[in-house]
């Protein structure tokens, strides 16, 4: 499965993807968590210590190994560069293990100028492909609202995305945005997930204004997922109601799955 988990800033994305990818880790597969989104709080979903990764530097920021694969020079724009660069070492070798999950920081490309093809962007957007279109393992993408990691070329290789809305008619509307952004990409499989609930009258009435998008399940409101986020663990060690609520989630999409199959 590649399943690629999105939404506006603090819906709670990081925290859903982090729950399937240690989830479904523990439950046999092998799990390749890819950081996607500028704000980079994967780590400490997953329950990685933030002095663990302290010394982790996200893949685009390795300027070095970036020129060295697209035969690049560091910080230029406007040059000759490869458009295929080796890629398929890399999960195994810059990735951070833990509780079988394997965890890879991607980063943020600061452009040259608009709209620009730049080395960096070129190793990211490969390393992207070789994980949807090359590899066996599970792959879960902690995306930001923007989709900008994925390409017209890779997009179609996700096999579900799953975007986090809360209870309010502004993230309904971000979930539509995203939809029409994904159908642009040609993401066939667009599903909902509602976090923060407070109550069952509350998911009702969020569920009867999704226009039609398919809905996975709900993740409480919880003081101990919030004490989890401000203490930097992972909800998932803290919390079992949480990991109720996604293994309630991932069936939900394994059926989903199954059923459009």
């Amino acid at each position: 499965m590649k399943i690629a988990v999105t939404g506006k800033g603090g819906v709670g994305k990081t925290t859903l993807a982090g729950g399937l990818a240690r989830l479904l880790a523990d439950e046999g597969y092998n799990v390749i968590a890819v950081d996607a989104d500028p704000d980079a709080n994967l780590a400490s979903s997953l329950g990685i210590p933030a002095e663990e990764m302290a010394s982790v530097v996200p893949i685009a920021d390795m300027k070095e190994l970036v020129a060295e694969r697209t035969g690049s020079k560091p910080g230029t724009f406007g040059t000759y560069f490869k458009m295929n660069p080796k890629v398929d070492d890399l999960p195994e070798a810059l990735s951070k293990v833990h509780a079988g999950v394997r965890l890879l920081v991607m980063g943020t490309v600061k452009e040259g100028g608009g709209g620009c093809v730049c080395p960096e962007s070129v190793m990211l957007k490969a390393l992207l492909q070789h994980l949807l279109l090359a590899r066996d393992d599970v792959v879960i993408l902690d995306m930001e609202a923007g989709l900008e990691h994925l390409g017209r070329g890779t997009a179609g290789a996700v096999d579900a995305m799953i975007v986090v809305i809360e209870p309010g008619m502004r993230s309904v509307q971000t979930a539509n945005t995203i939809r029409k952004l994904a159908a642009d990409l040609k993401v066939q499989r667009i599903f909902v997930v509602l976090n923060k609930v407070q109550s069952p009258e509350e998911e009702e009435l969020i569920k009867g204004r999704l226009d039609g998008l398919p809905y996975l399940g709900s993740i409480a409101y919880s003081q101990n997922i919030r004490r989890s986020d401000l203490d930097g663990t992972s909800p998932y060690d803290a919390d079992p109601g949480f990991v109720d609520e996604i293994r309630a989630i991932k069936d939900s999409l394994l059926g989903e799955l199954e059923r459009k199959d």
